[in-house]
């Protein structure tokens, strides 16, 4: 495994990471998630990602249980949650959502007993809230830090305009900033990570935990021929991604990908996660799998970006014509 710092921090991070949105709960259970999690730390993931939100809170659960078991030693491990959406679904009431000091606090406070830990090292704002002014976010965020319930905060999603007003924010009145973004990045979803927080990189210096390295499976080319059972794009509630990511058009991309990767003897989803590592910007892509194969495949990524050349990369740019376009001044 490769270690990449957080962008300007010191904290230290596995170039690939393992995260439960989706799978924890709702396709594998305890048994099989102590499993997936044990693979991965015996080949060196330190970066466990999960969020209030996950399953209704269930999937934190899980990984404390997990976590309780394995005894591993908590200095040697990286956990993460994110606060916004709540985790009551439609029963959530107000301040139990968004970005208050109120529901911050609680959602962090709720987060650690779920987890069965002490403080995290990382705790997102899961999306931007326009109602809560970012002051209130910044001075609880910095609190949280002072308090040792959190080391490190973040955004997930968040514009690059609104991460720099943080950082304005957090300046001006002496109080930690955020430290790392958590952005969807993979070879259709490229606009943020290329071009909008460019600046971002070269000012601030955000680190990233970036999401959906496969773009929920299309990358791994399981879908060129239709929709397998038991697929996350048949799970009731998320229709939204088979429809944002099942166009004919990506298909057949993706199975020019899988011939490239063919050549290669690698998988189309290890080529694709490898592609995301090569970019520097990230610090790394957290990998969801649903059963062993899936994540020792997925691990691999980090040896088929040794084998990635300046002509594969353009050889996938000209495959996949999705790099973002640059402003020219």
């Amino acid at each position: 495994m490769e270690y990449r710092k957080m962008g300007k921090t010191g904290l230290q991070l596995s170039t690939l990471s393992f995260g439960s949105w989706v799978t924890f709960h709702k396709q594998i259970n305890d048994s099989i998630a102590d499993e997936l999690m044990g693979i991965a730390y015996d080949a060196g993931v330190n970066f466990f990602d999960n969020a209030e939100g996950y399953a209704a809170g269930e999937s934190e659960k899980i990984m404390g249980r997990v976590l309780s078991n394995k005894k591993w030693d908590r200095t040697s491990i990286v956990l993460s949650s994110k606060a916004y959406f709540g985790w009551r679904g439609k029963a959530n009431k107000p301040n139990q959502t968004g970005l208050s000091r109120k529901h911050l606090t609680e959602a962090c406070h709720e987060a650690l007993k779920r987890l069965e830990t002490d403080y995290l090292d990382l705790y997102y704002c899961h999306r931007p809230d326009k109602t809560t002014p970012i002051e209130e976010v910044v001075q609880t965020m910095n609190t949280l830090i002072q308090q040792g319930k959190i080391l490190y905060w973040g955004t997930s999603e968040w514009s690059g305009v609104e991460i720099m007003e943080a950082h304005r924010v957090a300046a001006a009145q002496h109080l930690i900033g955020p430290s790392v973004e958590q952005p969807q990045y993979n070879l259709f979803e490229r606009a943020k990570m290329e071009n909008e927080y460019l600046e971002i990189f070269k000012n601030v210096g955000m680190g990233t935990t970036i999401w959906s390295p496969l773009a929920s499976g299309l990358l791994t080319g399981k879908y060129n021929d239709g929709i397998p059972e038991g697929s996350r794009f048949q799970l009731e509630g998320f229709e939204w991604l088979r429809d944002r990511w099942l166009m004919q058009d990506r298909i057949k991309k993706v199975q020019l990908l899988g011939a490239m990767a063919k050549a290669l003897k690698v998988s189309t989803a290890s080529l694709s996660i490898a592609w995301c590592i090569k970019n520097p910007n990230v610090s790394t892509a957290i990998l969801g799998a649903t059963n062993k194969a899936q994540l020792v495949d997925n691990l691999t990524a980090i040896d088929t970006a040794a084998l990635l050349t300046a002509e594969m990369m353009e050889q996938i740019e000209n495959i996949v014509e999705t790099k973002p376009k640059l402003p020219e001044w």
